[in-house]
């Protein structure tokens, strides 16, 4: 069967974010976009669907402070398959963490009209040893309308997130 969405490349398309420079996330301010760098440090990203330059014409100057830097914007209309893996350092002795919490989201910075919306949201209890989680989930997906990782948690302090991958892939739907 033909391709007849205007695609000039067949087959899926992806983009595979990782960063494993630490990052703080501070206690009860809500859900934090996570961030990835450019170029040469991120895993794949083919169809440029992960630029500092990005398709609504705003250029990230330092991907470390820019929330932008964790928006994938899909390259084409189709089904979108998400992936994250995330490690959290371990909670602060007193006041530790007790719930870890991590989800998917259209347009988290309300860059577009459409009101973004969140998917596959997981809030997690600590396990015995390190905390480390994969997830994956399913949803439609737009040029225009970005998608991010985010995560918080209850620590009373800043806890580390050590390590994070985002992976968006992009099979035709009829």
């Amino acid at each position: 069967m033909a391709d007849t969405s205007g695609d000039a490349a067949p087959g899926v398309q992806v983009c595979s974010l990782k960063v494993d420079t630490p990052q703080p996330i501070a206690p009860g301010s809500g859900y934090k976009v996570v961030r990835f760098p450019f170029g040469a440090a991120e895993s794949s990203d083919r169809f440029e669907m992960h630029q500092a330059a990005q398709p609504d014409g705003y250029v990230v100057s330092d991907w470390a402070t820019d929330d932008r830097s964790g928006l994938i914007w899909p390259a084409k209309t189709g089904w979108g398959q998400l992936y994250a893996m995330i490690h959290w350092e371990a909670p602060s002795g007193t006041g530790g963490y007790t719930e870890l919490r991590d989800q998917f989201v259209r347009d988290p910075l309300g860059l577009t009209p459409d009101p973004g919306d969140t998917t596959a949201t997981e809030h997690r209890a600590p396990s015995p040893g390190g905390q480390y989680f994969t997830k994956s989930h399913g949803i439609f997906v737009a040029p225009g309308t970005p998608l991010a990782l985010r995560v918080t948690h209850n620590d009373a302090n800043a806890r580390l997130l050590t390590l994070a991958e985002f992976k968006l892939v992009i099979h035709h739907a009829a």
